[in-house]
C-alpha cells in the first residue's frame, strides 16, 4: 500500500527529475491578491508566472493545501467532496507543452504508481485535434477509450467560450479511472461524463493556450502554458484500495478519535464532515485566519459550528474539537511540522468558539422567541427568518424546526434553501478570481520588470519612464494638474508590500516635476502614482526619481520596531506568536498575532520595555541575502504559510531578531528612537492587535500622557508621585458615600413596603406585586426581594428596575405555587423578551436583564397576566 506521505514525495520528485522546480505550498491566505477569498487550486500562487511575468523557473510542480466551501452540504455525504483538501500540480509557464504533459502524467501514472492501463480512460476536448492524437498516436491509448466531451466538461474555465470570464483560458484532458460495471449504472453506453460513479477523474491536464476576448474570440497566447491538477487524497483512496477518501491512511486517526466519543449513534455522513472540517480548520487558523463574522473569518466559525453541531447530533454535548486539532495534526509531521508546534494556541482559539456556539444553542429559544415574536403569521416568511438564524447565530434548521412545531407552525424549508442556494453563488463569486480569470490590467501590458534600487540608494539619476498610465491606459503624456502613474525602468521608490507602506517622493526632468503620493507593486513592474505638478512627462523621458529621506526613515523606524515586537512578544509570551498581519506606516505599526488571551497590563508593560531596551542597545541592523533552504537552517524567522523567493533577504538586529523580510529597516535600532505601546485589543477569536508609535510620534504620545497627568496633578491639587494614593482616597471615600446612600434608599422602600403589600392584587389569597424602581440595581432588588418574602406566605412578584439604559427583573414565587407547578426561571424568559432582554434562575427566584427600558411596564403587566391566567 502506498501511503499518503510516500504519494506526495513520489510525485514532486519524478517532475523535480523532469527539471520542475519543487515549489512550497503557499499559504491558504492568498499573498497579495485581494481577488481570493482562500487558496482553492495549485496554480493561485504561481499568478505572476502564467501572466508572463518573468522568475527564475518555467517549470514548477508543488503539493498545495487548499480551501474550498462551493459544495459545503456534500462534505461527508461523498465519497470525494472536501473543503480542505491537497491538490498535486505540475506548471509550465511557456517551457512544455501538450506533448510533454500528457507523456509524463501517463509516465508517472502507469509506470511509478504501477496502476494498471486496463483500467484507465481520458477524456479530451471535443475540438482538441492535437491532445486527442497524442494520446492516440505517442501514448498509443485505445481511441476507443478516448472521449471527447464539450466546452462545460473539458475546457478550463468550463464553457468559458461562451460564458467567459475574459482571460487566458484552454481545453483540458482528464484521466479516468473504471471501478468497473459492478460499481456504476450498469448501462451499456456508460463512460467518462456520465454521473453514476463508475469513472472517477484522478488527473485534470490544463492547456492553457487561448485569451478569451469579448464575443468569445480566441487569441492564440504567445506562451502557452501548462496547469495540472491531481488531488491528493482521491489518488491515495485508489492506490489504498478503498472506495472513499475518509478510508484513508490520513483520515483514518481522526475518525477513530471521533468514535471513541459516547455517540448515542453512528453517521458516518457526519462523522466524515467533522473529519473533513478539523483539517480546514486548523490550516485556516495557522494562516492567521481566526474566527469571525466577516469573509475568511467568517468561513471558519460556519465550520467550527457545524462540525459541533454535527458532534452535538451524534451525542456529542461538550467541546470536543479541540481536542481533534492536535490527532489531525499529528496526520501532517513529516510534511508540516511547524503545524503541530502551534497547535495547542490553535486548539484554545477552537475550544473558546466552540463555548460560544454551544452557548448559542442555549440560548436558541430565546433568539427564536424574539424573531418571531412580532410576526402576526409565523409560518409566512419563517424560512427566511430560519436561514438568518442560522446565518448569523449559527442557529441550525434542525433547531428551528423543531422549536417552530412546539409552537404550532412550520419552517418553510424552500424559503431556507432559496436563501442558502444565493448566499452560496455570492460564496463562489467572492471566493473566485473577480472580472477575468486574472485582474490586474496593468500585467497584461508588455512592459519589462522593474529594477528595485532602493535598498543601495536613496535617488536613480538616469531612470527612464516605460509608460505612463492612467486606470491601466497608457498615456501619450500627462500635464500639470493630471493624476497618472509612471512605470519606470528602474527605481529607487519601495513599492507598498508586506504590509509596508509605499515609498513617497519625487520624480524630475529639469523644471518638470511629479509628486509620487504612493507607490504599489503589480507582479515585476512599480507603479509610481501621484500628480504632476508642474510641466510634463512621456515615454521614453529620463528623469531623476528621488524618494522623501525623512519620510522613508519614518516607515522605516516603525518596520525595524516592528521586528523587535515579534521578538519581545515570541520571548515573552511564547513562540506560539504568528504574525497574522500588519501595518508599517511613518512612525506608526500594527501588528496583529495569533493569541488567545488579553495580555494584562504589567505584561504589556514588560514587552514594551523589552523592545525599548534593544533600542537603547543600538544593536546593527544587519541584512543579509541568502537563499530561503540556507535561511530557513539558520533559524531565521519565517512560517510555511508564507511565500518567498529563492533568493530572500534575512534582516538582523543584534541577536535578539533575525527575520526573513523585503522591506526597508535602520542602520542601528537605536535609530528607532522611542517606543510607545498605544493599544492592545482582540479583532477576533484568537487574534490580538498591537498598535505602537516609533520616533517622533512616540515622543508626541509621550508629551500628551505628561500633559493629562499635568492636568489631573492640578485638578486634584495633588504632586505627580502622589497621585495613586490621593485618587485611591477620594474613590475609597466615594464609596462609602454611595454605600451611604443605599442603606438610606433601603430604609425607605421598607417605608413602603407596608403600602405596596395593602395595594398588591389578591388572587385567592395570593398577592401579586409588580412594581418598578428608578436607579436601583438588581442586587437592590434581590433585598427587596427578600423583605417581601418574609413579610407575605403566598405570593408571586415581579420587580422591575432602571439603572442608566439598562433594566432589570426580579420575580419570586411562593412554595405553594411552585407545589402547583408555576416556575419562576420559565416565567421570566417570556417576560424578559420583551425587554430584549434574557434571563434564567431557580423554580422559586429568577431574574432577567434586558437593553429595552421603555417596555418595562409592558414586561410588568405580562408577569401580571401571566400569574392571574394561572390562579383562575
Amino acid at each position: 500500500m502506498v501511503d499518503t506521505n510516500t504519494l506526495r514525495k513520489k510525485y514532486l520528485d519524478f517532475f523535480a527529475s523532469k527539471g520542475h522546480k519543487i515549489v512550497p505550498s503557499s499559504s491558504l491566505v492568498p499573498q497579495d491578491d485581494q481577488t481570493l477569498l482562500f487558496t482553492s487550486a495549485g496554480m493561485n500562487q504561481f499568478k505572476n508566472e502564467f501572466l508572463g511575468q518573468l522568475t527564475n523557473f518555467r517549470r514548477a510542480t508543488s503539493c498545495q493545501r487548499c480551501l474550498r466551501t462551493d459544495d459545503l452540504d456534500k462534505v461527508g455525504a461523498t465519497a470525494y467532496h472536501h473543503t480542505f483538501f491537497e491538490m498535486l500540480g505540475n506548471f509550465s509557464f511557456g517551457s512544455y507543452f501538450k506533448e510533454e504533459a500528457i507523456a509524463w502524467a501517463w509516465e508517472f501514472i502507469t509506470e511509478t504508481l504501477k496502476i494498471t492501463p486496463d483500467a484507465l480512460w481520458v477524456s479530451v476536448y471535443q475540438e482538441d485535434t492535437q491532445a486527442y492524437d497524442i494520446w492516440k498516436k505517442r501514448v498509443g491509448f485505445p481511441d476507443k477509450k478516448i472521449v471527447k466531451l464539450g466546452p462545460r466538461e473539458n475546457f478550463w474555465p468550463a464553457n468559458a467560450i461562451e460564458d467567459g470570464p475574459n482571460g487566458p483560458c484552454g481545453p483540458c484532458s482528464e484521466i479516468f479511472f473504471d471501478y468497473g460495471q459492478n460499481a456504476g449504472c450498469n448501462k451499456p453506453g456508460c463512460r467518462p461524463g456520465c454521473p453514476c460513479g463508475r469513472f472517477v477523474e484522478i488527473w485534470n491536464l490544463v492547456f492553457t493556450q487561448f485569451n478569451r476576448k469579448d464575443e468569445g474570440v480566441l487569441e492564440p497566447l504567445p506562451n502557452k502554458n501548462i496547469d495540472t491538477g491531481m488531488g491528493l487524497e482521491r489518488m491515495a483512496a485508489l492506490l489504498q484500495g478503498v472506495k472513499s477518501n475518509f478510508e484513508i491512511d490520513i483520515f483514518k486517526p481522526i475518525i477513530k478519535a471521533i468514535l471513541n466519543y459516547p455517540l448515542f449513534r453512528i453517521r458516518y455522513p457526519l462523522i466524515n464532515a467533522i473529519a473533513d472540517h478539523i483539517r480546514a480548520i486548523i490550516f485556516a487558523i495557522y494562516d492567521g485566519v481566526s474566527p469571525s463574522n466577516e469573509q475568511r473569518g467568517y468561513v471558519v466559525r460556519k465550520l467550527i459550528r457545524k462540525a459541533e453541531f454535527h458532534g452535538y447530533t451524534l451525542g456529542i454535548k461538550n467541546p470536543f474539537l479541540h481536542q481533534l486539532a492536535a490527532v489531525a495534526a499529528d496526520t501532517f509531521s513529516l510534511v508540516y511540522p511547524e503545524l503541530k508546534n502551534n497547535i495547542a494556541e490553535i486548539s484554545n482559539i477552537i475550544q473558546q468558539e466552540e463555548k460560544n456556539f454551544i452557548s448559542t444553542l442555549k440560548e436558541a429559544p430565546r433568539i427564536l422567541g424574539l424573531e418571531f415574536k412580532g410576526s402576526k403569521s409565523k409560518s409566512q416568511g419563517a424560512g427566511h427568518v430560519a436561514f438568518k438564524l442560522h446565518d448569523t447565530h449559527g442557529i441550525p434548521l434542525e433547531i428551528t424546526k423543531s422549536w417552530a412545531r412546539e409552537r404550532g407552525f412550520e419552517i418553510s424549508e424552500e424559503e431556507f434553501n432559496h436563501d442558502l442556494r444565493e448566499q452560496q453563488e455570492r460564496s463562489k463569486k467572492s471566493s473566485k478570481l473577480l472580472g477575468g480569470v486574472f485582474v490586474g490590467e496593468v500585467r497584461k501590458l508588455d512592459i519589462k520588470k522593474t529594477k528595485f534600487l532602493g535598498y543601495q540608494s536613496h535617488r536613480v539619476e538616469d531612470a527612464k519612464i516605460l509608460i505612463v498610465i492612467k486606470n491601466a491606459i497608457p498615456l501619450a503624456y500627462a500635464s500639470a494638474g493630471e493624476s497618472c502613474e509612471m512605470i519606470l525602468d528602474k527605481t529607487p521608490f519601495y513599492a507598498e508590500s508586506g504590509g509596508q507602506i509605499g515609498d513617497r517622493g519625487r520624480i524630475l526632468k529639469g523644471k518638470n516635476i511629479f509628486m509620487v503620493e504612493n507607490t504599489v507593486k503589480q507582479g515585476r513592474v512599480y507603479l509610481h502614482s501621484g500628480r504632476v505638478e508642474n510641466g510634463k512627462f512621456k515615454r521614453g523621458d529620463v528623469v531623476s526619481a528621488r524618494i522623501d529621506v525623512d519620510f522613508r526613515q519614518a516607515v522605516s523606524r516603525a518596520h525595524s520596531a516592528t521586528h523587535l515586537l515579534q521578538a519581545a512578544l515570541r520571548e515573552i509570551l511564547g513562540e506560539h506568536i504568528k504574525q497574522a498581519g500588519s501595518l508599517v506606516e511613518a512612525d506608526r505599526l500594527r501588528f496583529d498575532f495569533v493569541h488567545s488571551e488579553k495580555i494584562p497590563g504589567e505584561t504589556l508593560g514588560r514587552i514594551e520595555a523589552l523592545v525599548q531596551k534593544n533600542i537603547l542597545g543600538s544593536y546593527e541592523v544587519k541584512v543579509k541575502e541568502s537563499t530561503l533552504e540556507q535561511a530557513k537552517k539558520s533559524r531565521a524567522l519565517a512560517f510555511f504559510g508564507d511565500k518567498y523567493e529563492s533568493k530572500v533577504r534575512i534582516v538582523h538586529i543584534g541577536d535578539f531578531s533575525k527575520e526573513l523580510c523585503a522591506g526597508t529597516h535602520l542602520r542601528n535600532s537605536s535609530q528607532a528612537g522611542l517606543f510607545k505601546i498605544i493599544s492592545e485589543s482582540s479583532i477576533a477569536k484568537g487574534l490580538r492587535r498591537i498598535e505602537a508609535s516609533t520616533g517622533a510620534l512616540a515622543w508626541e504620545a509621550f508629551r500628551r500622557s505628561q500633559s493629562r497627568l499635568d492636568e489631573i496633578s492640578d485638578l486634584i491639587k495633588t504632586a505627580d508621585d502622589k497621585i495613586i494614593p490621593a485618587l485611591e482616597d477620594k474613590f475609597s471615600r466615594l464609596a462609602s458615600s454611595e454605600k451611604e446612600i443605599l442603606r438610606l434608599r433601603l430604609e425607605l422602600v421598607k417605608y413602603d413596603l407596608s403600602a405596596l403589600i395593602d395595594k398588591a392584587q389578591d388572587v385567592k389569597n395570593t398577592k401579586i406585586i409588580c412594581n418598578k424602581y428608578n436607579d436601583l440595581g438588581v442586587d437592590m432588588l434581590l433585598q427587596i426581594a427578600d423583605m417581601l418574602k418574609s413579610r407575605l406566605s403566598s405570593y408571586a412578584f415581579c420587580l422591575a428596575a432602571v439603572q442608566g439604559a439598562r433594566a432589570g427583573l426580579v420575580t419570586g414565587l411562593s412554595d405553594d405555587l411552585v407545589a402547583k407547578g408555576l416556575d419562576a426561571a420559565k416565567i421570566i424568559k417570556e417576560v424578559a423578551i420583551l425587554i430584549d432582554g434574557s434571563g434564567g434562575g431557580r423554580q422559586a427566584m429568577a431574574q432577567a436583564g434586558g437593553s429595552n427600558i421603555k417596555q418595562l411596564d409592558k414586561a410588568l403587566e405580562k408577569f401580571r397576566e401571566i400569574i392571574g391566567a394561572y390562579l383562575k
